[in-house]
């Protein structure tokens, strides 16, 4: 016989005439706990479905809009009446794919060598070192060798387009070259400020942290004009927009370590401790035993760096003001519905949009079981 999922609720009723206490069933239905609990989780589920429903339907209804083939910004239809690839076409229209641009000068021959050269070199060093202990994997040093392989080869391969004549694609190198500075300059400011907050013991401090801290709460936007002034006297403006939202972008990002804090405050001291024993610097203790053992929110840290300047709007028209070369993806998708005709480019906007949503949704969901890991676990300790 099944066991029953709940207990049976009994009302206690003493009888004085007999001389005793009788148990009697209430007669209200009793409710199963478990079917308590089934409600409650489907409750949730369509409270969810219903969530992402509404967070989808705007990519839906832009990636739809990207294949209409009919003229027009605002139509009474979501599902386009006639299918085309032609806005898609449009974007590359003027690319060409031409050696010259690797041969057209010497020191782009010799850094292309040098970096090839690089990376066989390490893929073979890779390959060929033995562990050092026997929880070291050789599949993992095969794929680092193959990631450093094709990211040189996507650089490369990437120097032979001669996108002059496109304007989307130099938006898109634009917006590319941003974003992988900053996510390698920030990820090491950061994780570097954040090992020594939380590993070293000096005077100033719990000063610096509370004054990072109050700073923080400002919003960036009161610095905008004072910062275009520097820029501006730097010669990081317009055409050199690029560079000079690189530089703004990471020269403030040592403010942003209080998770990448909390989570080197989970790891134990100890470590560090036995390491300095046996002679090791603070740097390879930093590089050989916490990085290891930080790679959640390592990985958070570059997806965040990378994250901010691939949608940045605001500050990067800014800077780019005018210039039509240093602009970024998104003001050059916007210049393109907000100067140009509405009616013509809107489409083409939205296969644009495509195109620059798929690579950052492509890395969040590779990476999504390490950025959950880097956030749950810096926001333990502060």
């Amino acid at each position: 016989m099944a066991k029953k999922n709940h207990i049976p609720e009994v009302d206690i009723v003493v009888d004085e005439k007999a001389g005793v206490i009788r148990e009697v069933q209430p007669e209200t239905r009793l409710r199963s706990k478990k079917g308590h609990e089934r409600r409650v989780n489907t409750t949730i589920y369509v409270i969810l479905i219903l969530m992402s429903i509404v967070w989808l339907c705007p990519f839906v209804f832009l990636v739809l809009q990207s294949f209409r083939g009919e003229s027009g910004g605002q139509v009474a239809y979501v599902i386009p009446k006639q299918w085309t690839l032609d806005n898609y076409r449009f974007l590359f229209e003027g690319v060409a794919f031409s050696l010259k641009a690797l041969v057209k000068d010497l020191p782009a021959i010799i850094l292309t060598v040098i970096t090839n050269a690089a990376g066989i070199a390490g893929m073979v060093a890779f390959l060929r070192r033995k562990p050092k202990n026997p929880f070291e994997e050789k599949s993992g040093n095969l794929k680092n060798a193959l990631l450093v392989f094709g990211v040189l080869l996507v650089i490369n391969v990437m120097r032979c387009v001669d996108s002059t004549n496109c304007d989307f694609v130099r938006w898109f190198m634009n917006t590319l070259t941003i974003a992988l500075f900053c996510a390698v300059i920030q990820t090491i400011m950061v994780l570097s400020v954040s090992y020594t907050l939380s590993r070293m013991r000096f005077k100033g401090r719990k000063l610096i942290m509370n004054v990072v801290l109050v700073l923080g709460m400002f919003p960036g936007f009161l610095t905008m004009i004072v910062l275009y002034y520097l820029l501006k006297m730097m010669g990081l403006t317009q055409a050199g927009a690029v560079p000079g939202l690189i530089l703004i972008s990471c020269a403030s990002s040592g403010m942003s370590y209080y998770i990448s804090k909390g989570f080197f405050d989970t790891i134990p001291k100890s470590l560090d401790e036995s390491a300095r024993i046996d002679g090791a610097t603070r740097f390879h203790v930093f590089l050989k035993i916490i990085m290891p053992m930080a790679k959640p929110i390592v990985i958070y840290t570059i997806l965040m760096a990378f994250m901010g300047p691939w949608g940045d709007y605001v500050f990067a028209s800014y800077v780019a003001f005018g210039h039509k070369a240093s602009y970024n993806v998104a003001v050059g998708l916007y210049r393109w519905v907000n100067t140009n005709d509405y009616q013509g480019y809107f489409t083409r906007f939205c296969a644009g949009g495509v195109l620059v949503a798929i690579p950052i949704t492509a890395l969040f969901m590779a990476l999504q079981k390490y950025y959950v890991e880097g956030v749950t676990g810096g926001a333990v300790k502060g």
